[in-house]
């Protein structure tokens, strides 16, 4: 009898501190995460979605991470020379407004920092070109290189047909990612394998390597984390975000909706 009781107030008091160990444990809170579709040298030109309207939708967004189509070996030059003189010379990233002319100027006035997870290699992109420019030449793969051109043709023609060609609204929308899905899922399918490391697919899960990284090493810190690519890899980068639980994903639809409504 002794001993059933001596066991019961054992059993009580480890009960009591596996709960005092749960109250003190820090709480699990879930990082929020949307995907921008950048366009690029158009935001230089549309007449809506330009680089004054991209900040407009950063500051809108407060992210706190931003996850940037950079890779990271060029992160400290384009760093040192923002900061010695307020201007961006790497080739790679001059090449994208919404960094030069937005992201690393919005860095003196907001609180976020900025992740470079871009898979991109200089050596990647020029084989990638090279094996293109070959294909497009060989007599014996002209049946393929028709289809991949088709494909985008197609793809051009059902995006034009929208009426929203460059709207942000419709960036950010499923029906945008189908529309491109149909030249990238032909590009995809004809090139991935025989492009090597530049192939559609191939590309794409090494730049979502890095940004997998990034969401591993700031999970579950409620924090807001913002991906900026180009709006082509939206949707491939949507299908894999969707398939975790330790992230909230946001749709970019309310944003819109207060800046337009400013």
């Amino acid at each position: 009898m002794k001993l059933k009781l001596l066991l019961f107030l054992l059993s009580l008091s480890i009960l009591s501190c596996v709960q005092q160990q749960d109250t003190q444990a820090p709480e699990k809170l879930l990082n929020e995460v949307l995907v921008l579709g950048a366009i690029h040298s158009g935001h230089k030109t549309d007449s809506v979605y330009n680089t004054a309207y991209l900040e407009k939708l950063i500051r809108e967004i407060k992210p706190d991470y931003i996850l940037a189509e950079i890779p990271p070996d060029r992160m400290q030059e384009v760093m040192e020379g923002f900061k010695r003189d307020d201007s961006i010379s790497e080739p790679r990233v001059m090449r994208f407004p919404e960094y030069v002319d937005v992201v690393f100027p919005l860095t003196k006035e907001l609180d976020f920092e900025i992740i470079p997870t871009a898979g991109w290699t200089r050596p990647m992109a020029e084989e990638r070109s090279a094996k293109l420019r070959a294909i497009s030449r060989d007599s014996t793969r002209t049946k393929d290189w028709q289809a991949y051109v088709t494909a985008n043709q197609l793809s051009d023609s059902l995006y034009k047909a929208t009426g929203k060609v460059n709207d942000p609204y419709f960036i950010h929308t499923d029906r945008y990612d189908e529309i491109q899905d149909v030249a990238l899922q032909t590009y995809n399918r004809l090139f991935n394998v025989e492009l090597g490391l530049g192939g559609w697919e191939n590309i794409n899960i090494a730049h979502y390597w890095h940004i997998e990284k990034a969401l591993e090493k700031h999970r579950y810190k409620g924090k807001r984390v913002l991906i900026i690519y180009g709006a082509g890899h939206k949707g491939w980068f949507l299908r894999e975000l969707r398939k975790r639980d330790d992230i909230k994903l946001l749709d970019m639809k309310p944003f819109l909706d207060h800046i337009n409504q400013k």
